[in-house]
């Protein structure tokens, strides 16, 4: 059900120039830019104050002079502080999922097009501080990086952003708020755990576990207990002092279901996640077909980059979409 925008969200809207999250390209336009000055710029202004009453009260003309030559020339650097920023056109890119306790690395393309450089762009994340500092010459595209924690699973939207200049003289801080609509997948936080042991089917025929192909050899994977001594490649061990394990293709290759009714009932829900993710990084990694089965979703067996990240999304987004 979709509610109507509260009065408040329209003043924070009106006074911000924009709506909340923005689709698309952002041109700051000079509305969304503020400036003030900074310390040095107060002290600078009572320090021309200050010269102003002196060369009035001693009739001094060279003092005047000075004065309002360093009047112009901050004045000027106002002017340029606020140019730095104006017509500036921000994009956001894609970002790639991550787990939790990770950074997601938001990606926020920075086109210069006017036909000046715009030196020393502060690129911060409101939130967090991550921040970033980027040199645009005339007619030229950058990218900003902000790594932005993600402490939980589910959507982490990048929300708002700050765009900063003090150039050129360090005088005025100019500054401007953009919130682009894009967001990052977070995956639960993977228990490092060893795939469950292998388990006869039980009669509704939920979980089947089977063993490990011998028609073609596939590859070598890290060695895992329940591994036979048979499939050890010894030789490899020789060279790479690790354990690995010979991987086999064929008619009777692994097939494996991660079942959430599987894990023990003491296991809150955040922890079941958790130790799911880790067997799907641990079947994808030995090369079994795997599925998964949550509470209204079942994926059924394959292997690939794909069906992990399927497999993936669907505990991230378990009960929260």
């Amino acid at each position: 059900m979709l509610r109507a925008p509260s009065a408040g969200t329209h003043l924070r809207n009106w006074f911000y120039g924009y709506a909340a999250p923005e689709r698309g390209a952002i041109t700051l336009g000079h509305r969304r830019v503020y400036i003030l000055p900074t310390r040095l710029g107060w002290m600078f202004g009572a320090t021309l104050g200050l010269l102003l009453v002196g060369s009035i009260n001693y009739a001094l003309q060279l003092g005047f002079a000075l004065t309002f030559l360093l009047a112009g020339m901050g004045l000027a650097g106002m002017v340029h502080t606020v140019r730095n920023l104006a017509r500036l056109t921000v994009d956001a890119g894609r970002a790639e999922p991550v787990f939790a306790g990770e950074a997601a690395q938001f990606r926020l393309i920075l086109d210069n097009r006017a036909p000046h450089d715009r030196p020393a762009v502060l690129v911060r994340h409101a939130a967090s501080g991550a921040q970033g500092v980027l040199d645009l010459p005339s007619a030229s595209v950058r990218e900003a990086v902000l790594a932005v924690p993600a402490p939980r699973r589910g959507w982490l939207p990048l929300g708002r952003v700050v765009l900063e200049t003090r150039y050129p003289l360090g005088l005025f801080r100019a500054w401007s708020y953009v919130e682009p609509d894009v967001r990052c997948l977070v995956y639960p936080r993977p228990e490092r755990v060893p795939l469950p042991a292998p388990a006869a089917a039980d009669e509704a025929g939920a979980q089947r576990v089977h063993a490990t192909g011998s028609d073609d050899f596939a590859g070598l994977r890290g060695y895992q207990l329940q591994d036979s001594p048979r499939h050890v490649a010894w030789k490899a061990v020789a060279r790479a002092e690790d354990m690995l394990t010979k991987q086999f293709s064929g008619a009777s290759g692994a097939e494996l279901w991660l079942d959430e009714a599987r894990l023990p009932a003491a296991l809150d829900t955040e922890a079941r996640l958790s130790r799911l993710a880790g067997w799907t990084l641990a079947a994808e990694q030995s090369g079994a077909r795997y599925g998964l089965r949550l509470p209204g979703v079942k994926k059924r067996p394959d292997r690939g980059a794909a069906h992990q990240a399927a497999c993936l999304q669907a505990l991230a987004l378990h009960g929260i979409e």
